[in-house]
This record gives C-alpha cells, sequence and structure tokens, in this order.
C-alpha cells in the first residue's frame, strides 16, 4: 500500500495540480480520487470529482507557468501519506509552499488536505 501512496501523492502535484489541459487533469482525477472524494484546502471543503477538478483548474489558472515540486520524500503510514512540496517558477525557489495529505481507500485517494503557507525569500 505504501508505494500507491507515494504514487498518488506525485501523481497528484504534477498531473492534476500541476496540470494544465483540462482534459487531462479531469482524466488523472477520476483515475486517483474516488467518485465521493473531499478536498480540503484554505479557502474551504470541496466534495466529489467535480468540485475537485473545478478547484484544481480554478488554481492552476492562477499561475499557469509555475512547477510543483516536492520536497523530500513521501512518506506512507497504514492507508494515509503525507508529502511536502514547493510551487513557483522552474529553476527558482518556490513562491510558496505546502503539504498535502491522504487517505486512501480501495487504492485511490478518498480524502485529501492540502495547505500551503508563503514562502518568503531572504536577501
Amino acid at each position: 500500500m505504501s508505494d500507491r501512496i507515494h504514487q498518488l501523492l506525485h501523481r497528484n502535484l504534477q498531473e492534476v495540480f500541476g496540470q494544465g489541459d483540462a482534459a487531462r487533469r479531469r482524466a488523472a482525477t477520476e483515475e486517483l480520487y474516488t467518485e465521493d472524494c473531499a478536498l480540503y484546502v484554505p479557502p474551504g471543503i470541496f466534495i466529489g470529482l467535480e468540485a475537485l477538478d473545478k478547484f484544481a483548474g480554478d488554481l492552476r489558472a492562477t499561475h499557469p507557468d509555475f512547477v510543483y515540486t516536492p520536497h523530500g520524500e513521501a512518506q506512507a503510514l497504514h492507508n494515509a501519506g503525507r508529502l511536502a512540496w514547493g510551487s513557483g517558477p522552474r529553476g527558482a525557489p518556490p513562491n510558496y509552499t505546502g503539504l498535502d495529505v491522504v487517505i486512501v481507500r480501495d487504492g485511490r485517494s478518498r480524502r485529501f488536505m492540502c495547505s500551503s503557507i508563503p514562502y518568503r525569500r531572504r536577501g
């Protein structure tokens, strides 16, 4: 199960939240999430594939050129996992960082929590 959790966390970062193509993002969402999934993010809780897909697309539209980069290795315990990440222009320090937490059912994301904080560069 831990390999699947690691895969879900990494694919979610790149293929859902990092994907600019709406059709590809939707296909990944349907493959990676359960139909009754719940997304917990700072603006609120979003239930179901439609809501999750819309949120990811709207978020992506605010910074279409940013990339998501994992910070460290994904960690898994039983049916849950977490992955720290940063987001910003390719090759530059992140503009913000976050932590994804996933709870898995039947090999797909059932609950997904994401928190992000602004990253302040020194200098």
